[in-house]
């Protein structure tokens, strides 16, 4: 049990600072395009898109359980976890919703929802190939 904790402690860090670096860097490429908010949809999709390679890949390589419940928990609960930001999505969420900007709030909500779940299924999918 601590041994888990440990793993998802660390992992939570590692994907936090990853998150924080890939949304910066994306959103000072796009500035350009308004406040839209390009760095979070960008790391919540890869986020989605690991997670779906991560579960993938343990089924396909490791049915029998040949990778640790640790190394298992860093990689999805830790780091993807923490690279991944549902809060920081909806606080950007009402952001949109009170710069009244209702058709700029639908299409943040359905580009992160539609293409995080595509995502998440390409990253599973490529896994089974």
């Amino acid at each position: 049990m601590i041994a888990d904790l440990i793993a998802i402690f660390i992992g939570s860090g590692l994907g936090g600072v990853c998150r924080y670096l890939v949304s910066k860097a994306v959103q000072s490429h796009v500035a350009e395009y308004g406040m839209f908010p390009w760095g979070t949809l960008a790391v919540n999709v890869s986020g989605c898109l690991l997670i779906g390679l991560f579960y993938g890949l343990f089924d396909r390589l490791c049915p029998e359980g040949c990778i640790s419940q640790q190394l298992r928990l860093f990689l999805t609960v830790g780091f993807c976890g923490g690279f991944t930001t549902f809060s920081t999505f909806i606080n950007e969420n009402y952001i949109l919703f009170q710069s009244s900007d209702i058709l700029m709030l639908l299409g943040y909500i359905a580009l992160s929802l539609t293409i995080g779940f595509v995502m998440l299924y390409l990253g599973y999918a490529v896994t089974r190939i």
